[in-house]
């Protein structure tokens, strides 16, 4: 306990005669504690009024506020615009690390005994130039997997199975960044169409695990178990050298709009938790009805402390934070990159180990900030995601009805780690670089639709963006028509290609390694189905894709030239940078109109590692995007005798060991393809 800290142990904190509650209200006039019977949630066994200290932390000590206890807060105030406050609500406690539920729309916060055996089990740390992010659903992961016990399928312990353990291991990630796992709701929208919110992006609490992805056994037990088995889940896939990342979503609440639930900041303080005007009405920049307020410190304290718990209590490896430039938003509702909680998500003690990554945008004016935030941090890189996406697919659908659009040189820029968005100080690896993520086509989808197909989400097909960049190959959906099959699935090689020897840390959606799909639905949040549940029954076409997955990643890990922790400099030699070199189809230097002119969607791309832990090495990737084959003239460069091809897109099944070829000879590149060769 720091004393000299006014926010210190908020929440409850056990002692040997029962337990302290500590809770932050500015605005209210009175708050009380309300205990509960251990059997009924809705019989009050205790009532404790709490006290105000001077910074505005209200407390009361119980000696039933032991472990297992369920207890809720019941608060008083002003009714005035800004305020939101009722005397009747039994509201949860924004520190509990545990809920039960008591009806579809009542919780009740749990005392918690966070006891557990870590057995020595320590972090994996993967370096950020060997990290490779695995983008999965708890719950959709394991659902349908055949080798994981029925009553593990879809939970925490079914994502940390040994047949789980072995997919990613032998396709070759390193990090499994799960969608939200903090205690979720569905909106009120969707309850009244029968729907639920599958993603989780609805949060109730920022400490609570997520109890319905617990085995029945472990909701059966109570918060602690599920907990318990959350622990578990994070140790054994420590164990097996895999890191976790969260998905957290501090941006909003599912307290919804001025009119939705009143279930804990809502009702605690309003005025000091939520963005608004002087009327009362919500300032709303993350399109879900409510933003939290990080132009006040109180919030801010709250989005640490869920922080630090889960990183130290829980072992958590990162987080990715979704809508994060409302993290980064002042009391003027404007983002600046200097914004004291960003600064202190990436500088705090217990947090420096944790890899960041944002979401950087919001709805909200200004709220593009890919590149703007400061050292330290990680981006999803949309930028990246819409150049590739448009090099091989709309490019390509355009340029069958006139002429390509644009030539290679963007695409080469994203391939070699984004240098016109990232700072030379951050470098390639504050590039979190994909194709997919949740939201949006699966990559199967992205190769087969050119338009999404949402019916089933209630909203008249309203939902979901227009913009996908995608290309159906000549057929929408499903079709038996063997040619446009065959350009779909090297389509999905190329893509996966261009992301796993791209410059950045690559992040893959789950099931895109064997090509999912959806059915051309590319915003299915309101799915808990086999729509959305990862499907392991896989024709041959799947088990192809998926050998072309490993070898890529096999092949960087293997090639320190594809993963530079820094961007080059010419004219001098930076370490843990890669040297680029870039030939045209001749082999020869490209000129400036090579780069810029849409006659021209061939290069090679040659790349130098700098060692520094690993020995020299130097690859050549050939890229070629055009629907016509082209013959390329490998090019000379000092100390190389002869090319290895190791990777080619054009082949249905990886092909590794082929023969060599000395510079200067001509090879075959088919059409809409890469190569990629290791240089000797």
């Amino acid at each position: 306990m720091n004393a000299g800290d006014p926010l210190h142990d908020l929440g409850v904190r056990l002692g040997p005669s029962g337990g302290e509650l500590r809770l932050w209200s500015e605005h209210a006039d009175a708050l009380e504690l309300v205990i509960f019977d251990d059997k009924d949630l809705n019989w009050i066994t205790q009532s404790v009024e709490m006290t105000r200290d001077e910074g505005a932390v209200w407390s009361a000590r119980s000696d039933e506020l032991v472990h297992g206890r369920r207890y809720a807060v019941r608060a008083s105030g002003p009714s005035t615009p800004n305020n939101a406050f009722d005397p009747h609500l039994l509201l949860l406690d924004p520190y509990a690390r545990g809920l039960a539920r008591v009806s579809a729309e009542q919780w009740r916060s749990v005392v918690v005994d966070d006891a557990f055996d870590w057995g020595g089990v320590q972090k994996p740390r993967i370096p950020l130039d060997r990290t490779v992010v695995y983008e999965a659903h708890v719950k959709g992961l394991s659902k349908l997997h055949p080798d994981v016990p029925e009553e593990l399928r879809g939970t925490y312990a079914g994502l940390a199975h040994p047949a789980m353990i072995a997919h990613l291991h032998d396709l070759g990630v390193t990090s499994v960044e799960l969608l939200p796992v903090h205690a979720y709701t569905s909106e009120q929208r969707l309850i009244k169409q029968g729907l639920v919110n599958y993603w989780g992006y609805n949060t109730l609490n920022f400490f609570s695990p997520h109890a319905a992805y617990a085995t029945k056994a472990a909701q059966a037990g109570g918060a602690d178990a599920v907990l318990r088995e959350f622990k578990g889940m994070v140790k054994l896939l420590h164990e097996a050298g895999l890191e976790v990342i969260l998905d957290v979503v501090y941006n909003h609440t599912a307290e919804e709009g001025p009119g939705g639930p009143r279930t804990s900041l809502r009702g605690i303080d309003n005025a000091s938790y939520y963005r608004q005007d002087a009327t009362g009405a919500y300032i709303d920049v993350t399109g879900c009805g409510n933003t939290v307020d990080f132009g006040h410190p109180v919030p801010q304290r709250l989005v640490l402390d869920s922080l630090r718990y889960w990183a130290e209590e829980v072992q958590i490896d990162g987080f990715r934070f979704d809508l994060a430039a409302t993290l980064g938003r002042n009391e003027a509702v404007e983002f600046t990159p200097d914004h004291p909680l960003l600064g202190a998500i990436i500088s705090d003690p217990a947090l420096v180990d944790a890899k960041m990554i944002a979401e950087p945008w919001d709805v909200g004016m200004g709220g593009w900030q890919t590149g703007n935030f400061p050292s330290g941090w990680h981006e999803w890189n949309d930028r990246y995601r819409d150049r590739v996406r448009n090099f091989w697919l709309s490019d390509i659908d355009y340029a069958r009805r006139a002429d390509a659009p644009v030539g290679i040189g963007g695409f080469a820029t994203r391939l070699a780690g984004s240098s016109n968005t990232f700072s030379a100080e951050r470098g390639p690896l504050a590039s979190v670089n994909f194709i997919t993520a949740h939201d949006g086509f699966t990559l199967a989808d992205l190769v087969s639709y050119d338009v999404k197909h949402n019916v089933g989400n209630g909203e008249s097909n309203r939902d979901g963006t227009d913009n996908n960049r995608s290309f159906n190959h000549g057929a929408e959906g499903p079709t038996d028509d063997e040619a446009i099959l065959a350009a779909r699935r090297k389509a999905m090689r190329n893509l996966l290609g261009t992301l796993l020897l791209s410059a950045g840390i690559p992040m893959i959606t789950a099931g895109d390694e064997f090509g999912r799909s959806q059915r051309g639905n590319n915003n299915a949040y309101c799915h808990d189905s086999e729509l959305t549940w990862v499907g392991w029954a896989r024709e041959p076409w799947q088990d192809q894709l998926l050998a072309h997955s490993r070898r890529l990643l096999e092949l960087r890990r293997e090639h320190p030239a594809l993963r530079p922790e820094h961007f080059g400099a010419a004219g001098t030699s930076v370490p843990g940078a890669s040297a680029m070199d870039w030939f045209d189809a001749t082999g020869g230097t490209m000129s400036t109109d090579d780069w810029t002119s849409p006659r021209n969607r061939t290069l090679q791309f040659f790349s130098t590692s700098t060692p520094e832990s690993e020995a020299l090495d130097r690859v050549l990737l050939i890229v070629h995007g055009v629907e016509q084959p082209v013959d390329v003239t490998l090019p000379e460069h000092d100390g190389v005798t002869a090319y290895r091809r190791i990777w080619n897109s054009a082949d249905d099944v990886p092909v590794a060991g082929e023969d060599e070829f000395s510079p200067g000879r001509t090879v075959s590149v088919a059409a809409t393809s890469m190569q990629l060769f290791q240089a000797v």
